[in-house]
């Protein structure tokens, strides 16, 4: 067996590091005859062994790479904390449920106490501490749901994420583009790292936790559900939409030009009309519209069981005060009204605000690993551990009323993303979140779409949905970054994996009830 000076270096330097008692590798995936080389001169090797190695090998690759996450070799930091870590070949969780539950999965380690002779040969056992097995994990994604949302979002640069409305039972959570997990385990090379890391579109992070968006036109039904709550308007106050609004001397547009005419709330969501909202906004405040987004789940994380998850920003007069030293205008509240400016969120905020909108006002929370829940603290169906929303019963129908105009009337933003067969239809929200304005000099070069832009410059496209329409069980949030419009990139997406998961859930029940029993 060759060593070549880069590997000499690398082992000297181990060495060094190391404490006397700890092995050091030399060499990872030996051929057989290169095994049996090293094992025919063992005499005249003191203190050189082969090893049998085993390794994680992730069977769903890259569709769960996200939400298992991936092991790999202990850092210094983390070996310094359990000496066992320095063992060659031990790795302990990197990212996703790997690292987040890594304690329980590998559970404790024991250690013997043998007498060993001058040579090194075990002489007897002095003293035995028996380790303790790590825990296994249940989740909840359903397996072929994720496998088949992620090929619907295909290389785009996305998330999707699905929840029991009922009991924020995670079932789908996908972020595109993915990467192999098992190349983590097994080592990539200088240029695939290089390859990953680079990559404009991310494939190392989980965009469904930690990726942040202004959530666009889909925050209008917060500023909805915040004016309703607060009795400054009724479903059927009318604002007239002439495609802008002045405020001092500058106009806030609309994004259809010509404007929607007298349009009451439930139009307003229906054909999203920003005109409405900025109205709606100055009426109801600022510190209103963000008191109702907090109620439903933005500003602040969750405790969802992955690591890295972002809390998003929901911005008010004293936080811009604190951060920049100025004073809130009345232009911030109208960037606030559509979901631009100052606000942030993450797709799982939007799925779980679908959530608590829909499922008859419980104060749902995202969960992804089973064995977080003992069977003392959630009962059966998944709704012991919650409570409910401070938002009336009244406010909730409206909103979801609209949400199913959305999609179901023919003015609506998503209508040509509608699920026609009655026991698969949805409702929903859609947005597109501005990256960057057109300017003028684009304008005269004749860049007048989103598809004339660069991919970078191209705007976000988002929608949000529950279904059944008329019993929602549940959520979906679909984000496509630089994707264009929700109607075109996101609601079809959201489309698939509904109907999908529907189609499923419905001959699961009619198997039981002309069986009697679920199968």
């Amino acid at each position: 067996v060759t060593i070549t000076e880069t590997e000499k270096s690398r082992i000297l330097s181990e060495v060094r590091q190391r404490r006397p008692f700890i092995p050091v590798t030399i060499r990872r995936h030996l051929a057989w005859s290169e095994v049996a080389r090293i094992e025919i001169d063992a005499p005249y090797l003191p203190g050189v062994s082969v090893e049998a190695g085993e390794l994680r090998h992730y069977l769903l690759g890259s569709s769960f790479a996200h939400v298992v996450g991936y092991v790999g070799a202990a850092s210094d930091s983390e070996a310094r904390a359990d000496p066992l870590l320095e063992i060659p070949g031990f790795h302990v969780g990197k990212n996703g449920v790997e690292k987040g539950y890594e304690e329980s999965l590998r559970g404790r380690s024991g250690n013997v106490q043998v007498e060993v002779n001058a040579h090194g040969r075990v002489i007897r056992e002095l003293e035995r501490d028996d380790g303790v097995a790590g825990n296994d994990i249940s989740l909840t994604v359903d397996a072929e749901l994720q496998e088949f949302t992620a090929r619907r979002l295909g290389a785009e640069s996305a998330s999707a994420t699905l929840l029991d409305v009922q009991s924020g039972e995670c079932l789908v959570m996908v972020s595109t583009p993915s990467f192999d997990p098992n190349a983590f385990v097994e080592g990539y090379s200088q240029r695939q790292w290089n390859d990953i890391v680079n990559n404009r579109r991310s494939p190392l992070s989980n965009k469904a936790v930690s990726g942040l968006y202004p959530p666009g036109s889909v925050f209008k039904l917060v500023v909805a559900a915040a004016a309703l709550e607060a009795g400054v308007v009724g479903p059927g106050y009318q604002v007239t939409c002439k495609g802008h609004l002045k405020l001092g001397d500058r106009s806030f547009h609309c994004w259809k030009r010509g404007g929607h005419r007298d349009v009451n709330l439930t139009e307003a969501i229906t054909q999203s009309c920003d005109v409405y909202f900025y109205d709606l906004a100055l009426k109801v405040g600022v510190e209103r519209i963000a008191q109702m987004a907090r109620e439903l789940g933005f500003g602040g994380v969750s405790g969802f069981d992955l690591p890295g998850e972002r809390a998003g920003l929901i911005p008010t007069p004293d936080w811009k005060r604190a951060q920049y030293g100025e004073i809130w205008q009345k232009g911030d509240t109208l960037n606030t009204a559509i979901g631009q400016g100052f606000v942030l969120a993450t797709p799982l905020q939007l799925a779980v605000m679908t959530s608590r909108l829909v499922n008859g006002g419980i104060r749902v929370e995202p969960w992804l690993v089973r064995n977080k829940w003992s069977s003392s603290e959630r009962q059966e169906d998944g709704k012991s551990h919650l409570n409910t929303i401070n938002i009336s019963a009244n406010t909730l129908s409206i909103i979801r009323k609209s949400m199913v105009n959305v999609v179901n009337r023919s003015r609506g933003t998503a209508y040509k993303a509608r699920i026609k067969e009655v026991p698969y239809k949805m409702a929903g929200k859609t947005g597109t979140i501005q990256v960057r304005r057109i300017t003028a000099a684009e304008r005269e070069g004749g860049v007048v779409k989103n598809e004339d832009r660069p991919w970078e410059h191209r705007d976000h496209a988002l929608f949000v949905a529950f279904a059944p329409y008329n019993d929602p069980r549940y959520a979906i949030s679909v984000i496509v970054e630089h994707g264009g419009s929700g109607s075109k990139a996101a609601a079809p997406v959201a489309k698939k994996v509904i109907k999908k998961i529907l189609e499923r859930h419905n001959l699961r029940m009619s198997h039981k009830n002309l069986e009697g029993k679920e199968i």
